[in-house]
């Protein structure tokens, strides 16, 4: 799975530019599923057959998409302006590297802010609101040729291992799901009822790929893998670190998007316990995941969420620990495996 995530978090797919993210699963696990298909929302879905039979079908949904950003206007000088797509606080942006993708290929650039030499103190305290980024364009017919309005722009950052077991990245919320599903894919992990892996898309921007997704395969119930917040980081103390790297997989009873069906709770829960898997909960309700679009498709679906804990969500770098990766994956595929 190491080599799945590493590749997934080196590919760019920005809510509503998810086709190359999505080419890129789908080539890892079209040769193991049997049957995929992708939808005119842009999700990509693999049928998985089950052993036991009967009518009962469950659904497991990773969602391709990051934030990042897409670009607004281009001004007389060539610089781009650009707007984030999802929910990104803008003093993480300020002076990266982006990579732009359009029609006319890709172009990397340099968010910029005024220089802290002549910079004023209410002008140092002040986060903008919208980003200007520096493509090395002379003016805006240069700029043209290389983007154009409507273009996306991605974070760059090398993915790669680090400290005691750790993995930094971009975009590990939420390739990470989808590596693992790709993996259970590609491993044939038992299936106990046929199961619908989707990889899903607009997660960041309101979850319109699940609904949709959701909606046409109906589900007897959905399992939401995902990497949530992990805010044990210096100077956040008790609950508001929300849930540890290292502590292993979080199982969901709540977040700011959905309720999570009490007995699949349990159920994991259970699992895990029985299966030696170290599991958490959050002790902060925050964060939300598909979840909010499945629960209430159709007649209403039950939900189940696995998550790993990511320091440093829909920043340019995130951070996870493998361990909690291995535990996410262990018990999806015990409850996959479970009637």
């Amino acid at each position: 799975m190491k080599t799945l995530l590493k590749t997934l978090c080196s590919v760019d797919g920005v809510s509503g530019d998810e086709a190359h993210v999505r080419g890129c699963i789908r080539a890892m696990v079209e040769p193991f599923a049997d049957e995929i298909r992708e939808d005119r929302q842009g999700n990509l879905c693999a049928l998985r057959r089950g052993t036991a039979g009967g009518e009962k079908v469950r659904m497991v949904c990773a969602h391709m998409d990051e934030v990042g950003f897409i670009v607004t206007s281009i001004d007389d000088k060539g610089y781009l302006s650009l707007s984030p797509v999802g929910g990104i606080d803008l003093r993480v942006a300020l002076g990266r590297q982006l990579r732009v993708r359009g029609e006319k290929g890709s172009v990397y650039g340099v968010t910029g802010l005024t220089p802290v030499h002549i910079a004023g103190d209410d002008e140092k305290k002040k986060t903008p609101k919208q980003l200007c980024l520096d493509i090395g364009a002379a003016d805006r017919a240069e700029a043209e040729q290389v983007a154009a309005v409507g273009d996306f722009a991605s974070f760059v950052t090398a993915p790669g291992d680090f400290g005691e077991g750790m993995f930094k990245a971009k975009a590990i919320d939420d390739r990470l799901g989808c590596a693992v599903m790709a993996e259970l894919l590609r491993t044939k992990a038992p299936c106990a009822y046929d199961t619908w892996f989707v990889f899903s898309t607009r997660e960041e921007v309101g979850g319109a790929g699940a609904k949709a997704a959701s909606f046409a395969l109906d589900p007897s119930e959905a399992l939401v893998l995902e990497g949530t917040t992990a805010a044990d980081v210096a100077g956040v103390e008790g609950e508001k670190r929300v849930c540890c790297a290292g502590k292993g997989a979080v199982v969901s009873y709540m977040d700011r998007s959905a309720i999570y069906s009490p007995e699949l709770f349990a159920k994991l829960k259970r699992l895990a316990a029985e299966n030696g898997i170290p599991v958490q909960t959050k002790m902060l309700v925050a964060g939300g995941t598909d979840a909010g679009s499945i629960t209430v498709s159709r007649g209403g679906i039950p939900c189940a969420g696995i998550s790993a804990p990511v320091r440093y969500l829909h920043a340019p770098a995130s951070v996870v620990s493998w361990a909690d990766c291995e535990a996410v994956l262990k018990l999806a595929a015990l409850y996959l495996r479970n009637e």
